[in-house]
Order: C-alpha cells, then sequence, then structure tokens
C-alpha cells in the first residue's frame, strides 16, 4: 500500500462482521462485548490524530484495551479498519430519516441522544482530520459527500450547498459543545430541553 489506504470506492468491500453499522456511535446495535465498538473509538481517535502511515494495529489495540489479533479478525487490515472509519453512510442514514419540516430537530436529538447513549459523536471525528497529504484529507472528502452533499440534494429552494455547509457547521458545534459543557449541553439537560433551544436555528437553514 506504500503507507496510503486506497480510495474506498476502489477498495474491497468490508469484511461481513463490518455490517450495517461500520461507526457504532450511532447506535444500531453493536455489541460492545465483542470489543468492537473499543477498537472504532480508538480507531477514530488513531486516524484523525496521526498520519495514516503512523498508526499501527498495536498501537490501536493497546489504547482499546484488545489484542491486535482481535482487530484482525473484525477488519482483516488496517486498510479496511480505516475505510470503516472514514464512512460516514450509517450516520447519515440516521440523522436525515426525517421530513424536511421536522429535520432540525430531528438532527438536534438524534446527535444528543447518540452522545448520551452511545458515549460518542458520529460526526466529530472530522474535525479532527486536519491532515492535508494522507488519508485524513480522504475523512473529509468522505464526510462532504456523504453528509454535506448527501444534506444538500435533500435541501430545497436557492444556496442549498451553503445552507448545507452551515448546518453541518452548526451540527459539528453541538458535539463540541457537548464535550467541552459536560454538566449543562453535555449532561444535565434533556435531548428535548436543547432540541427546544437549538433546533429553530437549524430548521431555519434547512427551510431556507
Amino acid at each position: 500500500m506504500n503507507g496510503r489506504a486506497t480510495d474506498p470506492r476502489a477498495a474491497a468491500a468490508p469484511p461481513a462482521d463490518a455490517g450495517a453499522d461500520a461507526d457504532t456511535d450511532t447506535g444500531t446495535g453493536v455489541d460492545a462485548g465483542t470489543g468492537r465498538a473499543a477498537i472504532l473509538r480508538a480507531a477514530r481517535r488513531a486516524f484523525a490524530f496521526r498520519p495514516y502511515a503512523e498508526v499501527t494495529l498495536r498501537g490501536i489495540a493497546a489504547d482499546a484495551g484488545v489484542s491486535a489479533s482481535l482487530i484482525v479478525k473484525h477488519f482483516s487490515t488496517k486498510e479496511r479498519l480505516f475505510n470503516t472509519v472514514a464512512d460516514f453512510g450509517p450516520a447519515a442514514d440516521q440523522l436525515f430519516a426525517a421530513p424536511l419540516g421536522e429535520l432540525g430537530r430531528h438532527l438536534v436529538l438524534t446527535l444528543v441522544r447518540s452522545r448520551r447513549e452511545q458515549q460518542g459523536d458520529p460526526l466529530l471525528r472530522v474535525v479532527f482530520a486536519l491532515g492535508n497529504d494522507d488519508e485524513r484529507a480522504l475523512l473529509r472528502e468522505r464526510f462532504d459527500e456523504q453528509i454535506t452533499q448527501r444534506l444538500a440534494t435533500l435541501l430545497t429552494g436557492r444556496d442549498r450547498t451553503l445552507r448545507a455547509e452551515l448546518i453541518a457547521g452548526q451540527l459539528l458545534g453541538l458535539g463540541a459543545v457537548q464535550s467541552l459543557y459536560r454538566s449543562g449541553a453535555g449532561g444535565r439537560t434533556t435531548p428535548e430541553g436543547i432540541a427546544d433551544l437549538y433546533a429553530p436555528a437549524v430548521q431555519r437553514l434547512i427551510d431556507g
């Protein structure tokens, strides 16, 4: 591979175990007892913060508290593990599963509940993918394709791409706020209470 993962569009399909929800933070029933959830959390951190060539399965295993052989069992190779981490499709399926007139509230509730129930945000990792010359750039490209551009196709009216970009920014900001203010937006306030305050601004951009 010469230290680079191939584009997921050209790579072999993930093994069956990579399944319907490669992104366990979206909460579609991955069995955390297998260690798979911990592996994916550790892999997201590793690939977001370090160049692909510097990431090792041994290092991810140590961070996840599992053996490297368990990673191989679930994902076969580092390339397949990266391709799983870079897939925002399952998160998009959940986030956009509402009519446009209700989408703002649905987006906010989905993100807040995911954070609390699954101990993770399905989108926020893209913020840390700042590399320019390695696979972290592909992570950003996948986010744009599967989240921002997909949302733009759902919107109506003018400036759909710009509005989709601004909505994506609001959702990423919500994730950051939940991490920063754990006693408020990140914990004590109910998801419904946060949606009451935050969703109208998101919905205005959806309505255009």
